[in-house]
């Protein structure tokens, strides 16, 4: 046992200096990639240097996030190779030490990447995302709005329809207002019509509104509605077009789903980036599985070979990612698999390449 444990501490004190060079190298160049694509537009919004920089800096956690995989993959299967090379690993062999045994240590370390991942994300790499997107935003002269026009709602199991000229969300005002109740049947029961009406804390206050309804003899009547506080939809509600998912945390995109599918509108898209949070975690730990049989395939060209092949591995599973996402998001399969699939496939892979791995 006290052999098996120093043989794991000699793996990863092998491994950890590689992985630190291979993420700082990676992370270097999505930076680079990020600020090579704006490059051009900056220049023509003459944005200032500082600004760019401060840009740059927000977007490290992304990078961070999106390098974490693929440098795991890649100091993996080099130090596995680079041992092998060294004929270490046949010593390891002759001790009647199993490789999977000796490398699991690695996959330890895989795993405690992904939870570190998923709270990374969640609370570090959101909130500088969407302030890097909004300063790039600023710099060009994009201008977004919380704001939204044309907006139908539907509330209470489709008993309360919304429709909506134009929703101004910084001061929480609705114009245009048109609401249509129906029964449980779905038969017309009222039509309130308002020209505006303003949020207070729990419901809105619906300016010079009129109900418009049948009576016994099926004659329309009108009168003018009294206060009433049973309209009660909270504002964000109505500005989900102009909100992005991938700008959520976990627990607020779980919201927008609830949101969406209360108001009727599709949410295949939302709800396979929210499964998404969860899969894109379990990436580290699906490298650390397939970079264990790959150690033992190099012995010559290791840094070459290794940086090659975790670099194809990275490319067959984001554009497998690619299509199941987009897929779901087509609603063409459920969202839950299409992004859960090639986290599966690829666990799949790396254990029936582990089977044929040297030992």
């Amino acid at each position: 046992m006290k052999r098996v444990m120093v043989l794991d501490r000699y793996l990863l004190s092998q491994f950890l200096p590689m992985f630190l060079i291979a993420i700082s190298l990676f992370v270097f160049l999505l930076l680079l990639i990020d600020l090579f694509s704006n490059l051009v537009r900056y220049l023509n919004n003459e944005v200032p240097i500082m600004k760019i920089l401060q840009i740059s800096l927000f977007f490290i956690p992304k990078s961070v996030s999106y390098a974490m995989p693929l440098s795991l993959l890649f100091a993996a299967a080099y130090t596995l190779g680079d041992l092998y090379a060294k004929n270490e690993l046949t010593t390891v062999f002759s001790s009647g030490i199993p490789f999977w045994r000796f490398s699991i240590s690695l996959v330890v370390v895989g795993f405690i990447a992904s939870i570190f991942s998923f709270f990374l994300d969640d609370l570090i790499v959101i909130p500088t995302l969407k302030q890097k997107n909004d300063l790039s935003r600023r710099a060009l002269n994009q201008h977004v709005t919380e704001s939204d026009s044309d907006i139908v709602i539907r509330a209470k199991n489709g008993q309360i329809i919304y429709a909506i000229d134009y929703f101004d969300f910084t001061n929480k005002v609705l114009n245009g207002i048109r609401i249509v109740e129906r029964d449980e049947t779905g038969k017309f029961v009222s039509q309130i019509r308002a020209p505006s009406a303003e949020w207070k804390e729990t419901y809105w206050e619906l300016t010079n509104a009129v109900i418009y309804f049948y009576d016994d003899e099926e004659i329309v009547r009108t009168r003018p509605l009294g206060e009433n506080e049973s309209y009660n939809e909270h504002p964000d509600t109505f500005r989900r077009h102009a909100v992005k998912a991938e700008e959520l945390k976990v627990k607020d995109a779980n919201l927008l789903i609830k949101d969406l599918r209360a108001a009727g509108f599709p949410y295949s898209q939302v709800q396979a980036n929210y499964y998404h949070r969860y899969s894109f975690a379990a990436a580290s730990l699906i490298v650390m599985i397939l970079s264990i049989p790959m150690g033992g395939k190099f012995r010559k060209n290791i840094l070459l070979m290794s940086l090659f092949t975790s670099l194809s591995v990275a490319v067959v599973y984001y554009i497998t990612e690619m299509l199941c996402m987009t897929l779901a998001g087509l609603n063409y399969i459920h969202p839950f698999i299409g992004a859960w699939f090639p986290v599966l496939l690829f666990i799949v892979i790396g254990l029936l390449l582990l089977r044929g791995a040297k030992t």
